[in-house]
C-alpha cells in the first residue's frame, strides 16, 4: 500500500518538468518550427507520466520512461547552451548601454537616456552625455511604479545633486525590437538585462504620464557617503553588464533584487524578506528597515508620495517636473 504514493509524487514531478520544458521551448523557439518540438517534448513527458502512474516496469512502459529521460537530457543540454548576447536588434529605448568614467569627484556618463515620451509608442529618442559632481550628492529617492496590481511594481532609485540635477537608475529587460515584456517569459531566458541611467522626465514621466502607471516617491534615509557608494555600485553593475551580458530573471535578477544587492553592500545585516519577491511591497520593507523618512506613518508616506496628479499638472503648466513631483513629499523641503 506504500508504493502508489511515491509513484504519484514522481508522476506529478515529471508533469511539472514537462510543463516547464514546454514553456521554455515556447519562449525560445521561433514559431511555427517550435510547435513540433513542443509537441514531441510534451508527448514524451505525458507518456513518461502515465508510465510512472501505472507503475510500468515492462515494455512499452519502460520504453516511455527511457524516451522521457533521453528527451530531458536533450532539453537540458539545449537549455544550458543558451547564452545572453549584446548582438541583437534592440528596441529603441534599450538600444544603448551606459558608459561611465569617474575622475575624482567628477562623473561623466555617456548614453544617458532623455527620450521625450508623448505616448508609450510615440516618442523622440535622445541619448546624451552628462556630467555630475559626486561630492554634491545630497539625496536619493525610491520610486515605485505599479503596473500589474498592488503586489508587483517596478523599482527605481533617483539621486539628487546640490546643483539641482537628478539622475535615475533602472534595471530593465533589454527587449528586442519585435518583443514585448512578459513576466512569464522572464523566467525562461527570453530577455537580457540592462541598466538605464536617465533624466527623470524620461524614466519616471513615461510611467506616470505616458503609460498611466501609479507611481510613488519616497525619500530615502542615507548619508552622503552611503548614497555615493550605492550610485557607484550601480555604475559598477552597469559596466559588468556591458562587458558580459546576463539574462533577466523575473524572480532572482530584477529591478528589486538588484536594489537589495547594492544596499546589502552598505548594510550587510539587511534581512531577506518575502517583500523582495513581492516587489509591490518593497517600500514597506524599506520603511521597516528605517530607510524612509522617520516619524511619519507609512500610510501617510504612501498617500503623499503618490505623484501622478502632480506629474500630469507639470505637463499642463510647464513647471519643473522634478520639483513638481516632490511637492508635499515627507522629508523633502
Amino acid at each position: 500500500m506504500s508504493r502508489p504514493v511515491p509513484r504519484a509524487v514522481l508522476a506529478v514531478c515529471v508533469l511539472l518538468v514537462t510543463a516547464w520544458g514546454a514553456l521554455a521551448l515556447w519562449f525560445q523557439l521561433s514559431r511555427p518550427g517550435g510547435y513540433a518540438a513542443i509537441a514531441l517534448w510534451s508527448l514524451a513527458g505525458l507518456a513518461a507520466t502515465i508510465a510512472i502512474a501505472r507503475g510500468a516496469g515492462k515494455w512499452p512502459g519502460t520504453r516511455a520512461l527511457v524516451t522521457g529521460a533521453v528527451a530531458l537530457a536533450v532539453l537540458l543540454g539545449w537549455w544550458f547552451s543558451l547564452t545572453p548576447s549584446h548582438e541583437r536588434v534592440w528596441a529603441d529605448d534599450v538600444s544603448r548601454m551606459l558608459v561611465s568614467r569617474v575622475d575624482g569627484d567628477r562623473l561623466v556618463l555617456h548614453n544617458v537616456r532623455n527620450f521625450d515620451w508623448r505616448t508609450e509608442t510615440d516618442y523622440t529618442p535622445r541619448w546624451e552625455t552628462r556630467d555630475y559632481d559626486l561630492a554634491g550628492i545630497v539625496s536619493a529617492d525610491l520610486i515605485m511604479s505599479y503596473w500589474m496590481g498592488p503586489h508587483i511594481a517596478h523599482t527605481l532609485v533617483t539621486f539628487g545633486f546640490r546643483d539641482g540635477k537628478q539622475l535615475v537608475f533602472s534595471l530593465e529587460i533589454r527587449k528586442e525590437r519585435t518583443e514585448t515584456f512578459s513576466a512569464v517569459g522572464g523566467f525562461f531566458r527570453q530577455f537580457e538585462q540592462v541598466i538605464i541611467a536617465s533624466d527623470e522626465r524620461d524614466l519616471i514621466r513615461t510611467r506616470s504620464n505616458a503609460r498611466g502607471e501609479q507611481v510613488y516617491l519616497y525619500r530615502l534615509r542615507a548619508t552622503p557617503g552611503q548614497l555615493r557608494a550605492v550610485l557607484l555600485a550601480y555604475l559598477e553593475r552597469a559596466e559588468a553588464l556591458r562587458r558580459q551580458p546576463e539574462f533577466y530573471n523575473t524572480l532572482t535578477s530584477n529591478c528589486t533584487t538588484i536594489l537589495y544587492e547594492l544596499a546589502h553592500r552598505i548594510a550587510p545585516d539587511l534581512p531577506l524578506d518575502y517583500r523582495l519577491l513581492a516587489s509591490g511591497h518593497f517600500a514597506e520593507y524599506a520603511y521597516d528597515q528605517d530607510a524612509l523618512t522617520p516619524g511619519v506613518p507609512y500610510a501617510v508616506l504612501q498617500q503623499r508620495g503618490h505623484i501622478n496628479a502632480r506629474a500630469r499638472q507639470a505637463d499642463i503648466d510647464g513647471s519643473d517636473f522634478s520639483r513638481a513631483i516632490r511637492v508635499g513629499v515627507p522629508g523633502i523641503r
